[in-house]
């Protein structure tokens, strides 16, 4: 009796995660950049997820679960962490192969600018340009106004651009 009723959780878990698999695994590929393997995140946090199942509110929130769980399993590892850790050896080699070097120093190049944008700004940017989120499921998510994620898009683009230029900042644009 508790075996079918665990397998049927696991189906009903895996029913939810499917579709939603691929723009999961993206954002957790941005989000995770240098500070853990981006597998380990997307395992850690269906773990945690299927665990905490039963606490699901909506399976129409199913995705901003996971997101949520995976944003707060990043936060512990890095507090833990707490330090600067250089480049993975593999890492190193997929940037200086000759096939990929190019691109891949470029992708390297604007995750180190999005990990240096604030973090509300950092995640509407992953959520909305690399996930496919739509600004208003950004801002059911954060629990904020439409308005709100648009700013945060536009401050965050704004952002990107003077980084990955080297176009200075004025004070008064680093303080919005």
């Amino acid at each position: 009796m508790m075996l079918a009723k665990n397998e049927k959780r696991q189906k009903h878990f895996l029913s939810l995660y499917k579709p939603i698999h691929e723009r999961f695994e993206r954002f957790c590929r941005v989000r995770a950049n240098g500070a853990m393997d981006f597998r380990d995140l997307v395992n850690e946090t269906l773990l945690v997820a299927f665990q905490k199942f039963e606490g699901l509110q909506s399976e129409k929130a199913f995705l901003s679960f996971l997101i949520g769980i995976s944003i707060r399993i990043l936060a512990n590892h890095r507090r833990r962490q707490r330090r600067f850790e250089p480049i993975s050896e593999i890492t190193q080699q997929e940037l200086y192969s000759p096939a990929r070097s190019e691109q891949l120093a470029e992708v390297h190049i604007l995750y180190q600018a999005i990990a240096k944008l604030p973090v509300a700004q950092k995640e509407s940017i992953i959520l909305y340009e690399i996930s496919g989120f739509s600004i208003k499921e950004i801002a059911q998510l954060h629990g904020v106004t439409i308005e709100a994620v648009k700013k945060r898009l536009q401050r965050g683009r704004k952002r990107l651009a003077e980084l990955l230029t080297s176009t200075p900042v004025s004070p008064n644009e680093k303080m919005k």
